[in-house]
């Protein structure tokens, strides 16, 4: 299965995979399963930390891709495909990062992983964290 997570389930796999649910930790720590991760969520950490909203090891800039490649998480960089998709996504959601990981999945035809229970109303598959 391909993974697509979302912030939460990012920065909490990275840092706390324990707050994960059971099922959520599972699917991530079974090696058949490929975890992707979005550049909107690494941006959003950015501007996170940025804002002094999120506190992470000191050098994000080293330490998320550091992290990134030792949970063997493959990046997801944002194509003109994904933001098009955007056009035709019903308004469930103001917040554009969470519009844009939809657009993803649904143009990756990935299964994202969030606390979010409400993306599954954008028809993609989701399983809680």
């Amino acid at each position: 299965m391909e993974l697509l997570l979302d912030t939460n389930a990012l920065i909490w796999a990275l840092s706390d995979p324990h707050h994960l649910a059971p099922s959520a930790r599972a699917h991530l720590e079974d090696g058949r399963n490929r975890l992707f991760v979005s550049a909107v969520s690494t941006w959003e950490i950015a501007i996170k930390v940025a804002l002094g909203k999120l506190r992470v090891p000191p050098a994000l800039e080293t330490w998320l891709p550091a992290r990134l490649a030792e949970a063997q998480m493959t990046q997801l960089p944002i194509a003109v495909s994904h933001t098009l998709v955007v056009e035709h996504l019903p308004s469930h959601h103001k917040d554009p990062f969470d519009r844009l990981l939809i657009a993803q999945a649904l143009a990756e035809r990935l299964t994202v992983v969030s606390a979010d229970t409400h993306l599954a109303r954008y028809g993609v598959r989701v399983i809680p964290c």
